[in-house]
């Protein structure tokens, strides 16, 4: 699909559209491992410094990867000498307008250590924070990383390109976010070109549940550098902030420390000479080296060796690190993506038996009665859930009751449903563990609905329960 000539956009009856584009494929961007390109100096070393996630959102069309990228290089996280490598590169291949990008989509092909990961990590600082940037893949058929990448950010960045034809996005609700019209270059930097994206944009963050009021909208060309950090000179009618202003505005999410331990797993792999190292991100509590932890939904428990982030060993990581820990005595086929990690000695993580939950019908071509099965998307797990019972239809603003027991829910319903995994799955209620609580609903490649977790029904770990040989002895001294 050649968005550039397909003239102006019809105007979105439907702004589920949004989540449901079929675009071109693009390559998912990789690589959590050692990286030849310049990195920045450690976030983790300046503790005066709140650390914040920042996932970039966009389609393949969007220039999420260019803006990133050029964002990082004005921010000093990549020098002048690899981007003029990186645009001869580009330019022997054609493609000039890439150079950017090139920051991003290089680390794919650079695998000292041998770990490819699908979600691309890389840091940059403003006056405020330092940021880690997810960048998430936008192609339909990328869902699953798109979620999982999400699902670790604690501000969103949209970025929707301003040319003609360009206006589509996939989303998934990540708060705060700040939305990025691209390309103003493209559209001559005209502002009736800006304000009506805004207002599409704006219609949609409103209908997923957005306060629009506290949504920055920021006018920037992620290729030529306007209003990122300085103020562009191109667009004397925008009065709004710069991307690096905004991303300053953004207020830290509030750390849940004092909760007992959850990490799921965004994956496991081998390294050798170090064994078995699970990656993910923790959300709550706080995970140090020498813990027992127990593995979850298929009981394992074994003893944390160390923990290392951005190549750095550290002594403790807290929510929104993203790391990765040697564990001994536990190999890649006991523990895998979705999984979740938690102290043994503080309430362990288990398996859900069922759970309740409210949820919203947001892009179902039919109707959905009990036995519906689609996938849920909550944390890094993708499992199958059967709706078991559907118990209510609720009023969306007040949440009271309006029918019992309803028979079938359609788009735009809330309901009150039970959901059993089809597999073994870890959920958390929404009260206990947010990060755990909330979910999407997805079905043909769609996000067909959201929720979150009211409460949930656990499964005692049995006899199969495995404790290793290493958590014995730590727990002996």
């Amino acid at each position: 699909m050649n968005y550039s000539q397909t003239g102006v956009p019809r105007k979105y009856a439907d702004t589920r559209k949004l989540f449901t584009s079929s675009l071109k494929a693009v390559h998912s961007l990789r690589q959590l491992s050692n990286l030849k390109t310049q990195t920045v100096t450690s976030l983790y070393l300046f503790a005066e410094k709140t650390h914040i996630n920042l996932v970039v959102i966009g389609h393949v069309d969007s220039g999420k990867s260019t803006t990133t990228g050029h964002l990082i290089y004005k921010l000093g996280g990549i020098d002048k000498r690899t981007i003029e490598k990186f645009e001869k590169e580009s330019t022997d291949m054609g493609k000039g307008s890439f150079k950017y990008a090139w920051v991003l989509d290089k680390l794919k092909s650079e695998r000292e250590r041998g770990i490819t990961i699908d979600i691309t990590l890389w840091k940059f600082e403003t006056a405020k924070y330092y940021y880690t940037v997810i960048d998430a893949p936008g192609h339909r058929d990328f869902i699953k990383n798109m979620i999982t990448g999400t699902s670790q950010a604690d501000v969103a960045m949209l970025v929707v390109p301003a040319e003609a034809g360009g206006f589509e996005a996939a989303l998934r609700k990540v708060r705060p976010i700040i939305c990025a019209i691209n390309k103003m270059d493209k559209c001559d930097y005209k502002e009736d070109r800006y304000s009506e994206i805004q207002k599409e944009v704006q219609g949609y963050l409103k209908k997923v549940g957005y306060n629009i009021e506290k949504v920055p909208f920021v006018a920037i060309s992620g290729f030529m550098g306007d209003n990122m950090v300085e103020r562009s000179t191109n667009m004397p009618w925008y009065k709004g902030k710069t991307l690096v202003e905004a991303l300053d505005m953004m207020e830290p999410p509030k750390r849940p420390v004092d909760k007992p331990l959850r990490l799921p797993l965004q994956g496991v792999y081998k390294i050798g000479g170090i064994g078995t190292v699970p990656v993910g991100r923790v959300e709550t509590g706080q995970l140090k080296a020498g813990m027992v932890l127990t593995f979850a939904p298929n009981p394992i428990t074994t003893e944390c060796k160390s923990v290392e982030m951005h190549h750095e060993v550290i002594e403790v990581a807290s929510p929104g690190d993203n790391v990765g820990f040697n564990v001994k005595n536990v190999s890649t086929s006991d523990i895998r993506t979705g999984h979740v990690a938690s102290d043994s000695k503080n309430d362990p993580a288990k398996a859900a038996v069922s759970f309740t939950a409210q949820v919203i019908i947001l892009n179902h071509p039919g109707t959905i009665k009990a036995g519906y099965s689609p996938v849920i998307d909550c944390h890094t797990a993708h499992i199958s859930c059967k709706f078991d019972e559907i118990t209510s239809r609720m009023d969306k603003r007040t949440g009271k009751a309006l029918e019992e027991n309803p028979k079938t829910i359609k788009n735009g319903d809330a309901a009150m449903v039970v959901l059993k995994p089809c597999k073994p799955m870890v959920v958390e209620a929404f009260t206990e563990y947010a990060p755990l609580g909330r979910f999407a609903v997805r079905d043909m490649k769609q996000t067909v609905a959201v929720g979150v977790i009211k409460s949930v029904e656990k499964k005692e770990p049995g006899s199969s329960a495995k404790v290793t040989k290493s958590a014995q002895k730590a727990a002996k001294k």
